[in-house]
């Protein structure tokens, strides 16, 4: 059944999309525009990932992020099954690299079967170097749920099916001004004016604008971290089989640089968080006047700053010297030398700052009666896509008549 039902989704990224095919599920026959500000979807932080499938170790347990990336990893392997994507299951290593960490290694085993994982194992060292060989550390713990995949090929999946069903994906179409007439959106875009019943915000890195052109108040705010990664030498990369990550540091909001093995081959090292000039600073060079006053002139960042004043000066130091940053993935495989590494490439994680100057942890949706926002979605959203789609699509309350 057709209507003159529409509902507009601004970003075509990952989360755009599969909020799109989602809402394409729960609401057939209603008229489905996707707005990609690029000349192509997944251009940015889709795009600019180490294609990893997460499976929800380190949230915690009873937030949104917990289980949307339990549920999300589920979704995404059998989307991947369906459509012949490139993805492998070949599990990861969480590596104690003393014994100051193995108390905290431990939890993590217990939050992650809290979380609903399983198969979790806890490895004497031994017994994980049976799986990675050259891993540092004295314990380990297995997650054999995780993964790697192409997200671009997810994309690409996902544009076709949302094309077969009567949905649109307009590219070069940057949303400038949103308007209210009649209860109605009106979009503005230099690809043309669409008009939409419902809006869904997935505006990746500048959701926090695209909000605010719908008329919310910007209480939190995109702070852009740029993440730069290695390569490993193809005559070294014998050093890794699959995923080796670190145990979290409780001190620090970021994860910490870790090992990752890539669908299509070779071995990731990364990422490092240094704050970016623009919101699209793939490159130490790049720099945007806007993006970074917006940063510059919010309080959250500055407190931010305070708060975190040692881990921002070496994240930057580490980012200037492949020596500093070998000397952290030595923790986790001790024989990586610097002359190992050639410069890989880097992403931008879109990650909201409260006004305390704390990192949003949790997946952040605010719902208004015709508009919803996706406020905070970094790591795992990618993994999580399908899952936070349906979560979307489970909150829109839209008559059909």
């Amino acid at each position: 059944m057709t209507t003159s039902k529409r509902i507009a989704v601004i970003g075509g990224g990952i989360v755009g999309l599969a909020t799109a095919y989602r809402l394409s599920e729960r609401f057939p026959g209603v008229r489905i525009t996707v707005l990609e500000k690029e000349d192509a979807v997944g251009r940015h932080q889709t795009g600019h990932n180490s294609g990893v499938l997460h499976c929800g170790l380190y949230y915690k347990p009873g937030s949104v992020k917990a289980r949307l990336a339990v549920e999300g990893i589920r979704q995404m392997v059998a989307f991947c099954q369906e459509n012949d994507i490139p993805h492998e299951i070949c599990g990861k290593l969480v590596v104690a690299a003393d014994e100051s960490e193995v108390e905290r290694l431990r939890a993590l085993q217990v939050r992650g079967a809290a979380n609903g994982l399983e198969g979790l194992r806890w490895l004497s060292r031994d017994q994980m170097l049976e799986i990675e060989p050259h891993a540092g550390g004295v314990a380990a713990l297995r997650v054999p749920q995780e993964g790697i995949v192409d997200y671009a090929k997810v994309c690409e999946a996902l544009v076709r099916k949302l094309t077969e069903r009567g949905a649109a994906v307009v590219t070069r179409a940057r949303v400038e001004r949103l308007d209210q007439r009649a209860g109605a959106w009106l979009a503005h875009t230099p690809a043309g004016d669409f008009e939409a019943d419902f809006l869904v915000n997935c505006a990746g890195l500048h959701c926090d604008r695209v909000a605010e052109l719908a008329g919310e108040r910007r209480d939190m705010r995109i702070v852009p971290f740029r993440g730069e990664y290695y390569q490993i030498k193809r005559s070294r990369q014998d050093l890794v089989r699959n995923l080796i990550y670190p145990v979290p540091d409780p001190r620090f909001p970021f994860l910490g640089v870790h090992f990752t093995r890539l669908i299509h081959g070779g071995i990731e090292a990364g990422p490092n968080a240094v704050l970016a000039l623009s919101r699209e600073g793939y490159r130490k060079t790049d720099f945007n006047a806007r993006d970074l006053f917006d940063a510059l002139s919010y309080g959250g960042l500055w407190r931010f700053l305070r708060r975190y004043p040692s881990m921002c000066w070496y994240e930057l130091r580490r980012s200037f010297s492949r020596e500093l940053f070998c000397r952290s993935l030595q923790r986790l495989v001790p024989e990586i030398q610097p002359d190992d590494l050639e410069t890989g490439g880097s992403g931008v994680r879109a990650q909201a700052i409260t006004p305390g100057g704390e990192l949003e942890q949790d997946f952040r949706l605010i719902a208004r009666p015709n508009a919803l926002h996706v406020l905070n979605a970094p790591s795992p959203a990618a993994t999580a896509s399908l899952a936070i789609g349906a979560e979307i699509a489970g909150m829109v309350e839209m008559p059909l008549a």
